[in-house]
């Protein structure tokens, strides 16, 4: 079998999304549906920065088996202007202990939860075509009134 070298991941942004409280959908056939809206954030790193812009959101499914599966889609504009959609789906995985203390507000250490997502991108804007051909991982925080995200983006060995 061929020897395929492990990626390197470069830091790409830190954000900080904050999310109004969700409308509970409920016990809908494929799990728990819960709609998280966007109402604003900020996000920076060493090629971009900027702001989130109200109006996206999370469509999260609580699974059968527990898992709580992501489908966020949002909007950024960079401090220069540009517009750029980022589509991401992910997990997050925890204990019914662990959600019931974020649930209840609780700054709940990053360690005892997976979060992790795939953002992907589109931008028309040149300076940031880049993004477009950019595969991108990022862990999460559960934080009160949103969520905050490290990305990096995913490139071949030097």
């Amino acid at each position: 079998m061929t020897a395929y070298p492990e990626p390197r991941l470069e830091h790409l942004y830190d954000m900080h999304v904050d999310l109004d409280a969700p409308q509970v959908i409920g016990a809908a056939p494929a799990g728990h549906r819960q709609i998280f809206i966007v109402t604003g954030g900020t996000f920076e790193g060493p090629r971009i920065k900027g702001t989130v812009l109200p109006g996206g959101g999370d469509w999260a499914l609580i699974r059968p088996d527990g898992a709580l599966q992501l489908d966020v889609r949002a909007t950024v504009e960079t401090n220069d202007g540009a517009l750029i959609y980022a589509a991401y789906s992910g997990l997050i995985i925890l204990s019914p202990e662990v959600l019931g203390r974020i649930m209840g507000g609780e700054d709940v250490p990053i360690s005892e939860y997976y979060f992790y997502t795939n953002p992907m991108f589109q931008t028309a804007d040149e300076r940031y075509t880049w993004l477009n051909q950019t595969i991108a991982v990022a862990r999460g925080k559960v934080i009160p009134g949103g969520v905050e995200y490290r990305a990096w983006a995913v490139s071949d060995p030097a």
